[in-house]
């Protein structure tokens, strides 16, 4: 996941800024496709669904997400 605090020190709205699929899976280092699998499936990150086309995400709930899978070792396994 890319430097936010540089950014959100020039920016403050950068964090809660809706952004596309792509710079999305970019931002969490994922593919549009596992963003899509996960809108359909469940248990990807929070997004904002504009209209039935057009899907977007705060870069505040791709980080939370990111931050609910964080583990210490290995023996914890996978967060739900």
């Amino acid at each position: 996941m890319e430097n936010t605090s540089h950014k959100q020190g020039r920016d403050p709205d950068y964090l809660d800024r809706l952004i596309g699929e792509q710079e999305a899976a970019s931002f969490i280092g994922y593919t549009v496709r596992a963003l899509q699998n996960w809108r359909v499936r469940g248990g990807g990150p929070k997004f904002v669904k504009v209209s039935a086309r057009s899907i977007r995400y705060r870069r505040r709930d791709l980080i939370a997400w990111a931050d609910s899978h964080l583990v210490q070792n290995t023996s914890q396994g996978a967060a739900a």
